[in-house]
This record gives C-alpha cells, sequence and structure tokens, in this order.
C-alpha cells in the first residue's frame, strides 16, 4: 500500500535578485529556498534532487540531442494512509499472534569423574638476577660537555 504521494519540480536554473544578496551562490540558493518554501506551504516534503537526462529535437532536420534536466522531488502523505495508520497498528495489537513452540533441547553431557587428579606442579623458583661487574665492551668512552 502507498503511504505517500510525490511530485516532481524543475530546479531553478539561476538565481532570484533580491536586496543584499550579491554573488551568483546567494541568489541561487535564494531561489531554492523559494521554491522549496512555497512546496512546504501546501505540505510537501523535500525528498531528493535527481539529474535526468532528457532527449530533445533540435532543428529542422529534427536532430536528437541530451540534455540533462535538475528536478526536485517532494512528497508528502497520503490521507487515508494517514488516517489507517492507527486502526491498522490496533488491529495488529488486539489480536496477537503466539510464537512459535520451542525445540526440545538435549540436555547436556556430564564429564566422565574416573580421570584420576593429578597433584599441580611444584613452583620453580626464578634466578636471581645477577650483577655484571666487568664490561666487554671495554673502558667507557670520555664525554665533553653539552655546549661544544
Amino acid at each position: 500500500m502507498q503511504t505517500h504521494e510525490y511530485k516532481v519540480v524543475p530546479a531553478p536554473r539561476k538565481g532570484d535578485k533580491a536586496r543584499g544578496l550579491k554573488s551568483a551562490e546567494d541568489r541561487f540558493a535564494y531561489a531554492l529556498t523559494r521554491v522549496m518554501n512555497e512546496m512546504a506551504l501546501d505540505g510537501w516534503e523535500y525528498l531528493r534532487t535527481d539529474t535526468l537526462p532528457v532527449e530533445e529535437r533540435t532543428g529542422l532536420t529534427g536532430r536528437v540531442s541530451t540534455s540533462f534536466q535538475s528536478l526536485l522531488v517532494f512528497r508528502r502523505a497520503l490521507k487515508s494512509a494517514a488516517d489507517a495508520g492507527p486502526a491498522a497498528l490496533r488491529a495488529v495489537m488486539a489480536d496477537p499472534v503466539a510464537p512459535p513452540p520451542l525445540p526440545a533441547v538435549a540436555p547436556a553431557p556430564v564429564p566422565p569423574a574416573t580421570a584420576p587428579a593429578v597433584p599441580p606442579p611444584a613452583p620453580v623458583a626464578a634466578p636471581s638476577p645477577r650483577l655484571n661487574t666487568q664490561s666487554d665492551a671495554g673502558p667507557a668512552p670520555l664525554l665533553g660537555s653539552a655546549r661544544d
């Protein structure tokens, strides 16, 4: 069942002049805002913008050329769908469906108790670190001051 109706209008090609708008971007944004606000007054909600190819015949020979048109897509809820929504929800809530029965589950296997108990191994003491007082690399280099 369709719950929305849609309306497609061409996007503005150039901006509208208005006081305080100097750049082309500002004028175009103003024109787009006007179209969207006019549609919203009638209850239309902006959905998206689509750019679609259009084939046009031009000239005396009827040569076909393809151009692209930008279209604004608006939608609004159908009144019958808005009224039927809560009633349909109430009907579903009044007639609940029982969940399907759960499948039978086998009991979990029990491990055998005949295995002999093994005592835990005795802890081993870690070797103590040894200090090496003799250098294998020879004497340390002489360092100068940090300012040199």
